[in-house]
């Protein structure tokens, strides 16, 4: 018992940390970034320690687009409102701060962005690819190089609230949870298979969220 706790111990904290932003992002809570930034800061040495090189440069990835997450879902909205009213005088401008401190609504993914978000997509896992079979002896540069640049799609998504960032997540975890079970971590393998499920609750909660507020 000791022996495997001792192997596995960095497998299972991380995975409790994972429950629980996985409850925070399904309830749309800030505090989710927060463990968003512990959380992969630990998964940088798991994931580099079973040769999974593309999830450790996420992991370094993900801590700093927590920061930014965090950053966005607090302040976003006033962003927004301190940009709109440029040029209005002086007493509008101070009522549209004190209006303006919600925070960022959750809304649908932008059809105008799908073209380029492929484009980055497709983009980023050919040149995440590359640096696998180039710098890295990766057994599974194909797959790795997939789920790292999906999840910086998928990140920036749920930074910016699209309701799709949801489907994202689902077909990242679906392969993660595979490439975790095939290098021997099975607490994690175990953790996507729920972020499966979650994310695809998740989804229908979000949307509904969406279209609530679409038609206040």
């Amino acid at each position: 018992m000791i022996d495997f706790l001792s192997t596995h111990w960095l497998d299972i904290v991380t995975t409790i940390l994972g429950l629980i932003y996985l409850v925070l992002e399904y309830r749309a809570s800030i505090a989710l970034w927060v463990v968003g930034i512990v959380m992969p800061a630990m998964d940088i040495y798991l994931y580099w320690s079973h040769g999974l090189y593309g999830d450790a440069g996420m992991a370094v990835y993900y801590t700093l687009a927590a920061i930014y997450g965090y950053a966005v879902w607090k302040f976003g909205a006033k962003w927004k409102a301190m940009i709109k009213r440029k040029g209005s005088d002086k007493k509008e401008g101070a009522s549209a701060v004190s209006s303006s401190s919600e925070d960022l609504p959750i809304t649908f993914f932008p059809r105008r962005l799908i073209l380029r978000t492929l484009g980055f997509f497709f983009l980023a896992w050919a040149a995440t690819y590359y640096v696998l079979v180039a710098y890295t002896n990766s057994t599974v540069p194909l797959l790795d190089a997939f789920t790292n640049a999906l999840s910086f799609v998928g990140l920036w998504a749920l930074a910016r609230k699209y309701v799709e960032q949801w489907l994202f997540w689902i077909a990242v975890d679906v392969v993660c949870c595979y490439l975790y079970v095939v290098k021997g971590i099975p607490f994690k393998a175990g953790l996507y298979g729920l972020y499966v499920v979650i994310a695809v609750m998740g989804y229908w909660k979000w949307k509904g969220l969406a279209k609530k507020a679409k038609s206040m």
